[in-house]
């Protein structure tokens, strides 16, 4: 044992704290990745809310974590006084224990294990982690002094961090804006304007000097299928990343064996599975020369007189997340799918194609910004990871 560090049990830092709710205070819930946070900033469905009394009151500096997850990390620190359900645990630290420094220590690979293994159920999606056995989990901790030393250092790496998916977001959030005003000719890249005006089409205005043909007037659908069974890659469409390899997307196989019904799809071409299209899932083929994607896919190639990074981008904004959605509920085919006879259908905005061009160069350059920002925070979770592993098992003194 390292001579400076404590042995003890959880249960002699935390006491079970089971007070009562109190009228006024906001509902709060525990989340994997984003500590506790206001129940209501949260978009999944939720339980209606308790009634004050019924629910349990944490006050600033609690440690709190959801029985049935504690083991997958989720655990939090409490920030601001308020309420959370019955169904959560709060641990209330005594003068040993810093609240924050506990929040690093319970997050560890070593503990999240040791957490795991003190859980209780008959399955593993069925594990709980009640009071009495998180008391009984035996720990060593560097004292009270070195412990907010230690969670001072993380919370340096914890604000970088935060500013830098702060910076991300604003950065997603600006080209989701240029977006909409390059591809709706709302502003115009320096040379390109050759008449002023704009003209109302049903969903949206644009350009005097912009065509806006229907998809069928510049694309065709494609329906080669991999006969013979041929070996090749199978692609799914995501509705962030595009087409990606359908074993990694899914973690598994999901696909049959027998491959031969499927569509073969090639670089450059465009595909959407038809029963999913209006939750914006519609990808380009950029990374792979060939792949083949399920018979439920619709697949599509443009003609030379567009720019298929432009037509996608159109694609992926809210204005035709909107007008697939509108489209597939409007749709003849009773499973709700959009087929190629109504996609087609579907009328696009189509500068030239000099300016196409110009437009995918500008949204490509802040797609690299956004993925450098991406790489750069990466890095930083990286050497956080590190930091924490050093410092939290001792590997690494720090001095007061």
């Amino acid at each position: 044992m390292n001579l400076s560090m404590i042995e003890t049990r959880l249960g002699n830092l935390f006491k079970n704290s089971r007070e009562a709710g109190k009228k006024g205070l906001p509902v709060l819930s525990v989340t994997m990745n984003s500590g506790i946070v206001n129940r209501e900033t949260l978009s999944r469905k939720m339980a209606p809310d308790l009634p004050p009394e019924k629910s349990l009151l944490v006050r600033s500096g609690d440690i709190v974590y959801n029985m049935m997850r504690m083991w997958q990390g989720a655990v939090a620190v409490v920030k601001q006084d308020g309420l959370v359900s019955p169904a959560y645990v709060v641990c209330r630290p005594n003068g040993d224990i810093d609240s924050q420094f506990a929040y690093y220590f319970l997050k560890t690979p070593a503990m999240l294990h040791k957490l795991k293994s003190y859980s209780y159920g008959i399955t593993g999606d069925r594990l709980r982690l009640y009071y009495k056995d998180f008391a009984a989990i035996p720990v060593q901790i560097p004292p009270l002094e070195t412990q907010k030393l230690i969670s001072g250092l993380i919370s340096t790496w914890d604000e970088a961090i935060n500013q830098t998916r702060k910076l991300i977001f604003q950065k997603k959030d600006q080209k989701k804006a240029l977006m909409q005003q390059l591809l709706m000719g709302k502003s115009r890249l320096p040379g390109f304007m050759k008449k002023k005006g704009r003209e109302a089409h049903r969903f949206f205005d644009l350009p005097i000097d912009w065509a806006c043909p229907s998809l069928r007037e510049i694309a065709k659908e494609r329906s080669e299928r991999n006969k013979g069974n041929g070996k090749a890659t199978v692609l799914s469409c995501s509705k962030h990343k595009g087409f990606v390899e359908s074993s990694q997307y899914f973690g598994k196989k999901v696909f049959s064996e027998d491959t031969s019904n499927y569509k073969i799809i090639r670089r450059g071409w465009f595909g959407y599975p038809s029963n999913h299209i209006e939750e914006g899932s519609i990808g380009l083929v950029s990374e792979h020369d060939a792949g083949i994607v399920s018979p439920i896919y619709t697949v599509f190639e443009c003609s030379e007189k567009v720019v298929p990074e432009y037509l996608y981008a159109v694609f992926k904004t809210e204005t035709f997340r909107h007008i697939f959605s509108i489209s597939t509920n409007s749709s003849v085919d009773r499973r709700g799918s959009l087929r190629w006879r109504e996609f087609s259908l579907i009328r696009v905005p189509l500068p030239g194609i000099d300016e196409q061009q110009a437009i995918s160069n500008v949204l490509a350059e802040a797609d690299r910004e956004i993925a450098d920002m991406e790489r750069q925070l990466k890095f930083i979770e990286k050497q956080k990871r590190g930091l924490m592993q050093k410092l939290l098992t001792g590997e690494v003194r720090v001095k007061p």
